[in-house]
């Protein structure tokens, strides 16, 4: 394990401190179970959430917001409208946004849904080896939205997936594989706590889009919400009993987190 190349290190600060100062508006169209926790992190982290899934008013925000974050996890017809409203205004408006394919592959309503969505340019497609396996057209996904596949056997299909949607492929495990255009990272931050709280994934997403907003290299932006979201993980466990303990110590380091901690901490393989 080596410290995070300076370059990258300086650009995941320079793009966390852009977040703080601009406070980007992400909008959230996500799944019902992780509303609250997705909400907190992008307030957490600095940002400005806001969770619009309602068609006829999803894509006029969508060409407002300063990022867009879609996820999967519970896909609504109503839902659904929305996303497609959401994510044509977004590409319309240069709005950069963020595919997260919850529990895709044999589920029939998702699944083309999102093969749908990655043909319209995300910036940041964000899964666990399985959906990102799924996605790229390797496998039927894993068990619900636990991944059954681990990080490095994705890494072919992130490539493909790369090259397809032409943005980065963020691939979340105990290492995160981030994949673009000819670059690789593995970032090497977090903790086994992050999965056992509700939307410890999920809200990835949403910091994802705060720094797609900010960042307008989407392999930086990934690269760096992963280094930013894995050091406060890090710093919370540190002082977490279980996992009730953990969330509300996490959110307490994102809003915390400082420079130096991030020099300090950040770690890729």
């Amino acid at each position: 394990m080596t410290r995070t190349p300076p370059p990258l290190i300086d650009s995941t600060c320079a793009a966390w401190e852009e977040v703080r100062s601009r406070s980007p508006l992400v909008h959230c169209i996500t799944n019902s179970v992780v509303i609250g926790m997705t909400a907190n992190a992008v307030l957490a982290l600095g940002g400005a959430p806001a969770m619009v899934d309602i068609p006829g008013e999803a894509g006029p925000f969508a060409a407002a917001a300063s990022g867009l974050l879609v996820n999967l996890g519970t896909p609504t017809t109503e839902q659904r409208q929305a996303t497609r409203e959401a994510v044509a205004a977004a590409k319309g408006a240069g709005t950069p946004w963020v595919l997260d394919p919850v529990a895709v592959g044999s589920l029939p309503v998702r699944t083309p849904l999102a093969h749908d969505l990655a043909s319209q340019s995300p910036a940041i497609v964000r899964g666990n080896a399985s959906e990102i396996i799924a996605l790229a057209g390797g496998g039927a996904g894993g068990r619900g939205v636990d991944a059954t596949d681990d990080v490095e056997a994705a890494a072919s299909f992130a490539v493909a997936l790369a090259a397809r949607t032409g943005g980065a492929v963020a691939v979340s495990g105990p290492v995160d594989l981030i994949i673009a255009d000819g670059r690789s990272a593995r970032v090497r931050n977090g903790h086994a706590l992050l999965t056992r709280m509700t939307g410890g994934g999920c809200a990835l997403g949403a910091v994802m889009a705060a720094f797609a907003a900010v960042e307008s290299d989407a392999f930086v932006a990934a690269t760096a919400a992963s280094v930013v979201y894995g050091v406060a993980a890090d710093v919370a466990a540190e002082g977490a009993a279980g996992p009730g303990s953990f969330a509300v110590a996490f959110l307490d380091a994102l809003a915390g987190l400082t420079a130096d901690a991030i020099l300090a901490r950040g770690v890729v393989a």
